[in-house]
């Protein structure tokens, strides 16, 4: 009686390690697949992460374009009224034209 608890046992402990056996396999293969798509995303995130780095420099850049271009709209909007101005318009026909007021004096140095 001894012996056949003793056999019985023995096939179930076989039974048990060989189905340990194949198991053991398909973890350790479940495990390395896991452990790539883990190596794979860390390096995709720090590509990302870089990359994410650049757009904000550029964004940076953009920005000062952007405040330089606005400076610049409204230095020709402050030039645009003034060449509309009477002031601009007397001193391009004194330049161009050599007109002058009706009550001013030019002097001229001598030669």
């Amino acid at each position: 009686m001894k012996s056949e608890k003793t056999a019985g046992k023995n096939r179930r402990v076989r039974k048990k390690k060989s189905r340990l056996g194949r198991h053991r396999k398909s973890v350790l293969m479940i495990s390395a697949v896991l452990v790539m798509l883990c190596g794979v995303l860390t390096v995709n995130s720090f590509t990302l992460m870089a990359k994410n780095r650049n757009y904000e420099e550029q964004e940076r850049e953009l920005q000062n374009q952007i405040e330089e271009q606005k400076e610049r709209a409204k230095e020709i909007e402050e030039y645009k009224e003034y060449v509309n101005s009477d002031e601009y318009v007397k001193e391009a026909a004194e330049e161009k034209l050599n007109l002058v007021d009706p009550n001013e004096i030019i002097f001229k140095a001598a030669q």
